[in-house]
């Protein structure tokens, strides 16, 4: 029978994403933040005949809760969003209300995609997906300096075309 051994602590993963990671979060936020006023207010304005007080105090919240996904979720996101690559593995963290660490041997590395949709081209931000032989699917870095995921995408590619085996 084997003894366990107390866990070893796990050190944070090096890098943060970009800075413009923030206003391009928010971005996004305040688009689904106008789709859900308008929708709020048009209902109030127009679909309630008799309006009771608690209708009004439901639209106050309905107003105000997408402000705080506005102001609070994008720099909450920016300080647990990290990643690192080291020579061995790639390590990430992400999430903001349930936080995900991963962390794959680069000898299982399977693919390296980058995405880069139209709205982050005007960030300049790009997201870096990389396909390993996991039954938990592909790990992603989002929000990367688009230079930077280049410059991944080389450094991987690299790295994993000089290994041997087929990874799986």
């Amino acid at each position: 029978m084997s003894q366990l051994t107390a866990p070893v602590g796990l050190r944070e993963p090096a890098h943060q994403v970009s800075p413009r990671a923030i206003t391009y979060w928010r971005a996004g936020a305040l688009a689904g933040s106008l789709v859900v006023w308008i929708a709020a207010i048009a209902i109030y304005v127009f679909a309630l005949v008799e309006r009771p007080w608690w209708t009004t105090a439901i639209l106050v919240v309905v107003l105000l809760e997408p402000l705080v996904h506005l102001f609070v979720m994008p720099p909450l996101r920016f300080r647990i969003h990290r990643w690192e690559i080291t020579d061995t593995a790639i390590h990430t963290r992400s999430g903001w209300l349930s936080i995900d660490t991963r962390i794959a041997p680069l000898s299982r590395v399977q693919t390296v995609d980058t995405t880069q949709g139209a709205i982050m081209r005007l960030f300049n931000l790009a997201s870096l997906t990389v396909t390993t032989a996991s039954a938990a699917g592909p790990i992603s870095i989002d929000c990367l300096d688009q230079d930077v995921a280049r410059r991944l995408v080389h450094e991987l590619t690299e790295i994993t075309g000089a290994s041997e085996g087929d990874a799986t």
